[in-house]
């Protein structure tokens, strides 16, 4: 097949943008790890491979992986929006940021200066240099207030001109917000999970195939996993049950909705998985509906 056949099948049935709640835990998680493995390696001996202080070097790994966290939680906030989710959900997440930009004061400005020293060299960087350039201060003078970055392993503390925080502290705080980003889209998986689930048995009960005619033989989950399950009760099985799995599966189909294997999630024969007695979970034919 060929590979630009192959990237434009790929590129199809996926894509971040279908859920980017889940891409701001999944991005918290990763900068939260490189935020920690930066404080253990400041709290342990220089490594001495590195020519000079590597903990200096980690200071300032610490500080970019620390300011990605409030990237992953502005995604998270827009997500959760676009969403529509209660007040309640990122209302949490809200304070769970607060928290952190407390713990963490001028974060942002710190990871600046690191990503823009041309600028901020010169004088002529961003927000507090630029605020104090307009008040009349000499670029020189500028650049001198905000520069001299640095670790100081007696204190814990990271530095740079007049911004200053604690490392301990800041990777408590960074811990409640990455632990905020994901109840945030624990919620929204919640939600999914009710709505499809409602939406299942809609279609089901819509076309007779939920409650009295089709007696005890078709179950839906509760949901409790966050997955919506369907199964047939193989306990009497017979020839009837052959009829019922194609219905369900027609019937779904026609609402937008698929039987899924969760031990070969490949595979195309939902009906006779049923009739085998699995559990097949319901999901979107196609990704980012519902």
């Amino acid at each position: 097949m060929d590979e630009d056949v192959r990237m434009s099948d790929t590129a199809s049935t996926w894509s971040p943008a279908d859920n980017p709640y889940a891409i701001a835990v999944s991005e918290a998680q990763w900068w939260f790890r490189s935020a920690a493995l930066a404080s253990y390696r400041i709290h342990d001996n220089d490594d001495l491979r590195a020519g000079f202080s590597s903990r200096q070097m980690d200071a300032r790994q610490l500080v970019v992986a620390l300011w990605q966290l409030l990237v992953a939680e502005k995604l998270q906030q827009v997500a959760l929006r676009a969403l529509r989710m209660d007040q309640s959900v990122y209302a949490g997440l809200s304070r769970a940021r607060t928290r952190f930009e407390q713990a963490l004061p001028g974060i942002k400005h710190m990871r600046d200066a690191l990503m823009h020293f041309d600028e901020w060299a010169r004088g002529e960087g961003s927000g507090p240099q630029a605020k104090d350039v307009k008040a009349g201060k000499a670029l020189r003078d500028v650049a001198s207030m905000y520069w001299g970055f640095g670790y100081d392993p007696q204190d814990d503390t990271i530095t740079l001109g007049p911004f200053v925080f604690e490392v301990e502290p800041a990777i408590r705080a960074a811990k409640d917000l990455v632990d905020a980003i994901y109840l945030a889209a624990r919620a929204v998986d919640a939600r999914n999970s009710a709505d499809l689930r409602a939406r299942t048995i809609q279609t089901l009960g819509a076309a007779g195939l939920h409650g009295d005619s089709a007696g005890d033989a078709l179950r839906v989950s509760p949901g409790v996993d966050m997955r919506v399950w369907l199964s047939l009760d193989m306990a009497a099985a017979t020839h009837e049950h052959e009829a019922l799995s194609e219905q369900v599966i027609a019937a779904l189909a026609n609402a937008g909705l698929q039987l899924m294997s969760s031990m070969e999630p490949q595979s195309n024969n939902p009906a006779e998985r049923l009739l085998k007695g699995e559990a097949l979970y319901v999901t979107w034919v196609c990704p980012g509906s519902g």
